[in-house]
């Protein structure tokens, strides 16, 4: 394997996470343009000898903009207000004291001084299998939660590398790019409920113009669409967590000066990282290692697009060539 240092490779992982980011609004507007000049096409009819299909496409366009926009910031609105709840409900976690142990919170402290970094909450998940996940989208809501398996199994140095992960990944605000990614991707379902109610008013504005399964095959394209937009952006999302697992991880790396430790720590999570209370497949993205099914998988051909994570073994390659 050829060597990347650690520079070289947190700038590449942010130059093609920045790429993907904007390919979001991108998607959105292509598809959004996409439903109006099939809507168009497939209700208006001919009845005065011409009329221009891309120049009515560009005016339906135009006019659905500020609902897009409007709907675009409701979702982060409420994702911004809610998200640490719903990741606190849905993995089970509750604070950790210190007096618990403090020899978490003696780890958390010294390496937020060594980076200048203010403390962030520390929670716990009461489960004995071994994973971690950071959360927060600013300095009130930071925190990095541990399972309980992976606080009892781990040396220091090995949970020293992982709390620097964590670390990491509030330091490169990735729960606010996971949280903008989850609202693109979510955007797709509003999509969908906005192109099935324009579909049905237009077919009511346009009754005596309406062919029998007109309706119908006008349903199915706005779902097409959607579903088009979804898996795009779904694709996206994952490639986007991928890049920062890996940026994570170089920054633990960097800040323990030890990235052995990291990877070590990562060999043993692999062989249990199941989280019992987690379901949502948006809160597991959260995680050092999936804590499902996909974490046992081998990532063979197309199924490496859908993981939210990089294969393990590869990243304890590349933790090992620093």
């Amino acid at each position: 394997m050829q060597y990347v240092g650690i520079q070289t490779q947190q700038s590449r992982n942010n130059l093609r996470s920045g790429i993907l980011l904007i390919l979001f609004p991108c998607l959105v507007a292509v598809l959004t343009y996409l439903f109006c000049y099939l809507l168009i096409t497939f209700t208006v009819e001919d009845d005065y000898g011409q009329y221009n299909t891309l120049a009515m496409t560009n005016q339906m366009f135009i006019n659905l903009i500020p609902y897009i926009i409007g709907g675009v910031l409701v979702w982060f609105i409420i994702a911004y207000f809610t998200n640490s709840s719903i990741i606190k409900a849905a993995t089970g976690a509750r604070p950790l004291e210190r007096k618990e142990n403090k020899r978490i919170y003696n780890l958390v402290e010294n390496l937020c001084m060594s980076q200048g970094m203010k403390m962030p909450k520390i929670n716990i998940i009461d489960d004995d299998s071994l994973n971690a996940y950071a959360s927060g989208i600013n300095e009130q809501t930071y925190t990095v939660t541990l399972s309980k398996g992976i606080i009892e199994k781990l040396n220091d140095e090995e949970l020293e590398g992982v709390i620097a992960h964590e670390l990491s990944h509030i330091r490169n605000r990735d729960v606010r790019l996971l949280i903008v990614s989850i609202v693109f991707v979510g955007i797709f379902s509003m999509l969908a409920q906005i192109a099935i109610r324009s579909i049905y008013y237009s077919s009511r504005a346009r009754s005596s113009n309406s062919k029998g399964n007109g309706v119908i095959v006008l349903i199915l394209i706005a779902l097409i669409v959607a579903a088009i937009g979804y898996f795009f952006a779904s694709l996206m999302r994952f490639a986007i967590s991928r890049k920062r697992e890996y940026m994570a991880d170089a920054g633990a790396a960097e800040m323990t000066k030890n990235p052995l430790a990291l990877a070590s720590a990562l060999r043993k999570i692999s062989a249990d990282p199941d989280i019992e209370a987690v379901k949502r497949e948006d809160v597991a993205q959260l995680f050092i290692e999936h804590p499902g099914k996909q974490a046992k998988s081998s990532f063979s051909g197309l199924s490496g697009l859908f993981a939210t994570h990089p294969p393990i073994k590869k990243r304890i390659e590349v933790l090992e060539q620093f």
